[in-house]
Formats: C-alpha cells, sequence, structure tokens
C-alpha cells in the first residue's frame, strides 16, 4: 500500500480555478464600470485595466485606469458635467457594487469542485 500526497497538486488546481473566476470577476465589473465611465475622447475609457496574480498566498485582482485624469473624473469632490447620459462620479465603485451578484457567482462557480 501506498500513500501518495496530491494535496500540492490539489491546491495548484484550486489556484488555477481562482484565478479564473478572479479573472471573470473583474471582466464583470469592469463592464459595469465601462457603462458608468464618462466619455469624451474614450481616452478614460481605453486606459481600464485589470490584473490578477498571486500575493501571499491570496489571488488579489485589480481593475483601475492609467488615464492620468481617472482619479480627479472619479473623486466627487471634483465636480464636473458629463456628456454622457449613463456617466457618474464613482463610477468604477458603482460598477463593481452593481455587478456584485454577478461577481459573487461566478467566484464560488468557479471554486466548485
Amino acid at each position: 500500500m501506498t500513500v501518495r500526497n496530491n494535496l500540492p497538486q490539489f491546491i495548484g488546481r484550486q489556484e488555477q480555478r481562482a484565478a479564473r473566476g478572479m479573472t471573470q470577476a473583474l471582466i464583470l465589473g469592469a463592464a459595469e464600470a465601462a457603462v458608468l465611465t464618462p466619455v469624451d475622447t474614450s481616452n478614460l475609457l481605453n486606459s481600464q485595466f485589470r490584473n490578477v496574480r498571486k500575493e501571499a498566498g491570496r489571488i488579489v485582482g485589480t481593475v483601475g485606469y492609467t488615464a492620468d485624469y481617472a482619479l480627479p473624473v472619479h473623486d466627487p469632490r471634483h465636480p464636473q458635467n458629463f456628456r454622457r447620459a449613463t456617466a457618474t462620479k464613482l463610477f468604477l465603485t458603482k460598477g463593481m457594487e452593481r455587478a456584485e451578484p454577478q461577481i459573487r457567482a461566478a467566484l464560488v462557480g468557479a471554486l466548485k469542485v
């Protein structure tokens, strides 16, 4: 009788599933945020990025914007008038909140064995 330690393989598979689930969750949240993002020249919208990485044993996902002016446009303390009807301040935060049920479902679905 031999005993095999399959724990490292199991953990590796779970990390892969978690990373795929996180990527799917970020796509869902970023899509909702894109609808709320103010558009003038599309530079802000086109600067949106996603990043999934392993950090201290956790899978961490990030969505953000690389355009220099993204933070002032996002910040509600800087009043602005937007041309796009769906545009709003805190577009990234609100987009993620709107997509929360789908994000949870994507993460849970990805980790089901």
